[in-house]
């Protein structure tokens, strides 16, 4: 075990002066598997944030949505912070905007449902 650590922090045995480039290689691994996360983890998950904030800031009377908690509802109105959410004929509840997690398809200006 101690050779190994003795390898790892001084390079190979008896090799003599290293350049400064067998320094960076060994840094490079580092770099390519933090690249990869961000390439694969990081930047998606922003792309989705900033998708949901534009989401949430285009709300509007009509739009049909759906709950984090997987409510069905088609927006009565917008409040700076709150959504009141047209659940049934009688049912209306307020949601804060963050309890927005999608939206179904977009509504017409009249705010109204259409009939099937």
């Amino acid at each position: 075990m101690n050779h190994f650590v003795n390898f790892m922090l001084m390079g190979a045995p008896g090799g003599g002066q290293q350049g400064g480039s067998a320094g960076l290689l060994s840094f490079l691994p580092i770099v390519l598997i933090f690249g990869v996360f961000w390439f694969f983890m990081i930047r998606p998950q922003n792309k989705q944030r900033k998708e949901t904030q534009r989401m949430l800031s285009e709300l509007k009377k009509g739009d049909k949505v759906v709950t984090i908690g997987g409510i069905h509802g088609v927006v009565q109105s917008v409040r700076e912070n709150s959504v009141i959410l047209k659940v049934d004929e009688s049912c209306k509840i307020e949601f804060t905007r963050s309890a927005i997690a999608s939206m179904k398809e977009k509504g017409d200006s009249s705010g109204g449902e259409s009939a099937d």
